[in-house]
């Protein structure tokens, strides 16, 4: 099973890539990503897309997001790796885009902490 690290853009560390499965540093499934590398939440709703140099990218524009997806089957927590690979280098945003991981964390969350699920009380 070949994992990757997804980074910011100042090189830190913040999520593995494992089967198109998200997760954050914790194991804990936050996201997965289609076919096409868009990514979305575990929910289903777009976030944005994977780069080349292993970001999670989204136009700051969203007037035209794609629809929510059907998420796949949740998977079992994942046991991190202790320390992974040095970030690539990093190209420059423009300033229509902006590193999710960077700007938005909270757009990638746990089941647990869905802000979209209803109340238990």
């Amino acid at each position: 099973m070949a994992y990757f690290p997804i980074y910011t853009t100042a090189g830190d560390w913040a999520a593995l890539l494992v089967d198109a499965y998200l997760y954050n540093r914790q194991g804990e499934w936050i996201g997965w990503l289609d076919r096409t590398g868009n990514v979305y939440t575990v929910s289903g709703e777009y976030v944005g897309w994977l780069a080349r140099d292993f970001r999670i990218l989204r136009k700051r524009d969203v007037s035209d997001l794609p629809p929510r997806q059907k998420s796949p089957p949740r998977p079992d927590k994942m046991k991190m790796p202790a320390s992974v690979a040095l970030p690539p280098l990093m190209s420059e945003l423009n300033y229509d885009t902006v590193d999710v991981l960077d700007e938005m964390p909270e757009r990638l969350y746990t089941l647990d902490a869905n802000p979209l699920a209803q109340d238990m009380d």
